[in-house]
């Protein structure tokens, strides 16, 4: 059943999907807004409590509807899976701006693509050298990908396996947006100022990625270069400020020989009133130094978006095997 849900989920979210600013990702933000406010009295234990109802309570909600359904009829339970999956999963949830940069560099037109990136990751793109916009457009993309493909699909597919259907799915989705939304402190959105909330939800989103970030990884290199990829990840990993980011993106890098890593653009005061944007921090793939390869050309886009599908395709043909030896077993 899991193999077949990540596939229905994955071929509608490419034909159908969500738009920015959905009902979903305003419920999402609501649901964390709310929780912060009305459990968080300031002291450390709070920041506990805060942390598992915000993440922990949709996850078994999601279980039990599961659950529930199944009971009824197994078809309702696979299509719990696939809606969960469609909302938590996918990539058109962050690619149209890649692509929409991609298209405006293929025009040659620079003054659009740094706009772009502004608009995307709120920062100050306008004195960006080239081969420092592909850089972030590269860096930040491969991130992306990381939190709503393959570390949602690492969760979804691990819990499912002991039954808990797409619980997994709904775990990693909420740790990762509640550890993203309270680290930004802005009065327009109402964010937690308790420090230890904030660093819990970093450090437990950071145990839940520890070995999704590290399987991620290890499917670049395997559908990359795979000694450069292996070089880069032992020798450059540590680079970055995040350990997990660190480890997906010096993978990358050697993959398909693109030098990234160095220090993130200037950041910019954006207005978030209306919006929360999808994806890692902007400090996330900030660097004190650089891998080894080529400075970042724009061939490298496409080797990029190369890259990230046949990792799909390597592990969506894993799971098939194992969904295969299941039912024959």
């Amino acid at each position: 059943m899991s193999f077949f849900s990540v596939l229905l989920a994955l071929l509608i979210e490419q034909l159908k999907p969500l738009r920015g600013g959905n009902f979903v990702h305003q419920s999402l933000m609501a649901w964390v807004r709310w929780t912060g406010r009305n459990f968080d009295a300031g002291k450390a234990v709070h920041a506990w409590v805060v942390w598992c109802i915000t993440v922990l309570v949709p996850s078994l909600l999601t279980w039990a509807l599961y659950r529930g359904l199944g009971e009824v009829n197994l078809l309702l339970a696979l299509a719990w899976n696939v809606v969960v999956l469609y909302v938590t999963l996918g990539f058109r949830q962050f690619s149209h701006y890649f692509t929409d940069i991609r298209d405006a560099l293929e025009r040659g037109d620079e003054t659009a693509a740094r706009a772009l990136l502004a608009e995307w990751r709120h920062l100050d793109a306008s004195e960006l050298p080239r081969s420092e916009l592909l850089r972030h457009v590269i860096e930040h993309s491969l991130l992306a990908a990381h939190r709503h493909v393959f570390g949602v699909f690492f969760w979804f597919v691990l819990l499912a396996s002991f039954g808990l259907g797409p619980a997994g799915a709904v775990l990693y989705r909420m740790a990762e947006f509640s550890s993203r939304y309270w680290a930004y402190k802005s009065r327009t959105v109402g964010v937690p100022t308790n420090p230890r909330l904030m660093e819990l939800a970093q450090q437990l989103f950071g145990i839940l990625d520890h070995l999704p970030a590290r399987l991620t990884a290890f499917g670049f290199a395997v559908v990359g270069n795979f000694e450069e990829a292996v070089d880069s990840w032992r020798r450059h990993a540590r680079l970055w400020r995040f350990a997990n980011d660190g480890i997906i993106l010096a993978a990358a890098a050697g993959a398909v020989g693109v030098r990234l890593g160095g220090s993130s653009a200037p950041a910019v005061t954006p207005d978030r009133s209306k919006t929360f944007e999808i994806g890692a921090a902007a400090e996330a793939a900030d660097a004190e130094g650089s891998t080894a390869g080529m400075p970042p050309e724009f061939g490298h886009l496409r080797s990029v978006v190369g890259l990230v599908w046949r990792s799909v395709v390597l592990w969506m043909l894993l799971l098939a095997l194992l969904s295969l030896a299941n039912l024959v077993g």
